[in-house]
Order: structure tokens, then C-alpha cells, then sequence
């Protein structure tokens, strides 16, 4: 969405990224996710994004969401819900903290 010429630059610079398959498993986590971390109806897809992250276990996970991802209470209540399910949490960060990195 927006500015044709900045859709097109950002499309350019992800285009070689590998795309991650989601499955059933990152289906009945990312429920157990929207469940147990209170993430609103409007934000359900937040939770496939998180499960999906978890599931590959990614090191980092980039977003600009800091209502519902790179919130401090929600990741120590991620961090505390995966380790019961003995589950790896990724650094979720914005891409701007990450390149601080």
C-alpha cells in the first residue's frame, strides 16, 4: 500500500527472502497464542505471526507492532508461556532496534 515507487523499492529488497509455510502445528499454536496472551480479535493475525516465528525458530522477529509484538508484557508473557511448553522465544524488535543490533 501507499507510494507506488516505495512499494516497489520494498518489494525489491525482500522479493529473495524465503516464505515460511505455515501448518498445523503453527495453526494450534498461534491459537494457544491469541488464547493465553489476550491479543484482541482485530490483531488475530499477530498470533499466526508470532507461532510461525516460534515454530521455524527464528532468532529475531521484526515488527513495527508495539501494541500487540514488541511490547514488553507481552513477551515476558510469551517468553513464560513457551517455556512451559519448552518452546524457543525469538527477540521480537522493531526493525529499527534490530539494526542497532
Amino acid at each position: 500500500r501507499g507510494d507506488p515507487d516505495a512499494v516497489r523499492r520494498r518489494t525489491e529488497k525482500v522479493e529473495h527472502l524465503t516464505n515460511l509455510q505455515t501448518n498445523e502445528h503453527i495453526g494450534k499454536l498461534a491459537q494457544i497464542y491469541f488464547r493465553e496472551l489476550g491479543i484482541p480479535a482485530k490483531a488475530r493475525t499477530d498470533a499466526g505471526h508470532l507461532a510461525t516465528a516460534v515454530w521455524y525458530r527464528l532468532d529475531y522477529l521484526l515488527t513495527w507492532n508495539c501494541t500487540h509484538m514488541a511490547n514488553a508484557f507481552v513477551q515476558k508473557k510469551l517468553r513464560t508461556l513457551n517455556e512451559s511448553l519448552k518452546l524457543k522465544t525469538p527477540i521480537i524488535c522493531t526493525p529499527e532496534e534490530f539494526m542497532e543490533v
